[in-house]
């Protein structure tokens, strides 16, 4: 790997971990961070979910004093994250690298537009911490509504990931009533660990990840998530989400321009067929054992 590549994998790592820590959407700049230093889109799909899990586990312990209050909502969204999170990998890893680069655009778009909705939706009032008010989560009278919702989150998020924080964000805020964000933050960031984490187990398993990519982002990504978790009480979460929504738009476009322009069917018959049960890393290929995999 060039010194260029390196630092395109570095640099999207490290910002997706501040930006996640921050308000969530990070992966819609480390997978972008990935596809151009060289891998491709499953790969770096499944090189991502295993880089950025120490960066959420970074995170989660900058986020301990929040924790230490919302143990009750906790045990109730873990076992649903773990069992999404080990159905979406598994449908990843089944998934031919044809069809899952020709989702691509949509679930980049679909994750961009989630954070979009997120935006303009009108912000609570925060409670005032010299109130003297300990806000509590109320749960609904259906807990079975929320494993859910959450299982369903967690599936996409074992499956692509993109989006997953916003996700959890907005069912968390439906009965969270005045809870500080920063709490919600806290809740998020540890049920995106167990999902990305489970998912990373498969992919590793699996022989789905480029070895040396993983090392770059994850030692990239847990600095930044660190540092994103203790500066997020500090800026507007809000101004970074409006950033990544941007950023999520212009690579929705050039990822549907690579695959459905007019210079995308060329190059694909151009391609020499793969050998079955490999996934292709750039000019790298590597056996995965769960199931055949294509490039189109």
């Amino acid at each position: 790997m060039d010194l260029t590549s390196a630092a395109l994998l570095a640099g999207g790592a490290a910002v997706a971990g501040v930006i996640n820590a921050v308000a969530g959407g990070g992966t819609l700049v480390s997978f972008p961070a990935a596809i151009a230093a060289g891998l491709a889109p499953l790969p770096a799909n499944a090189t991502n979910a295993v880089a950025l899990t120490p960066a959420s586990l970074a995170s989660a312990w900058a986020y301990r004093r929040e924790l230490s209050r919302d143990y009750r909502v906790l045990r109730v969204l873990l076992l649903p994250s773990l069992l999404g999170g080990m159905v979406g990998s598994a449908l990843l890893l089944v998934t031919p690298q044809r069809v899952f680069d020709a989702a691509v655009p949509g679930l980049v778009l679909l994750a961009t537009l989630l954070l979009f909705w997120q935006n303009l939706r009108p912000a609570k009032p925060s409670v005032q911490a010299d109130a003297g008010v300990v806000e509590e989560f109320a749960l609904p009278s259906r807990p079975w509504l929320v494993f859910l919702l959450q299982f369903l989150v967690s599936v996409y998020g074992g499956y692509f990931g993109a989006g997953i924080g916003i996700m959890m964000l907005a069912l968390l805020s439906s009965f969270a009533g005045n809870v500080d964000i920063h709490r919600m933050n806290a809740i998020k960031t540890v049920l995106a660990s167990l999902i990305n984490g489970v998912a990373a187990i498969a992919f590793v398993f699996a022989g789905a990840v480029d070895g040396v990519a993983t090392a770059i982002m994850m030692a990239a990504a847990v600095v930044g998530s660190f540092v994103g978790a203790v500066v997020a009480r500090r800026i507007a979460p809000k101004k970074v989400r409006w950033f990544v929504v941007a950023l999520g738009l212009v690579l929705t476009a050039k990822l549907a321009w690579d695959r459905l322009g007019p210079e995308a069917e060329p190059s694909r018959a151009a391609c020499p067929a793969p050998r079955p049960h490999t996934v292709e890393r750039g000019t790298a290929t590597a056996r995965v054992g769960l199931a055949p995999t294509r490039s189109g």
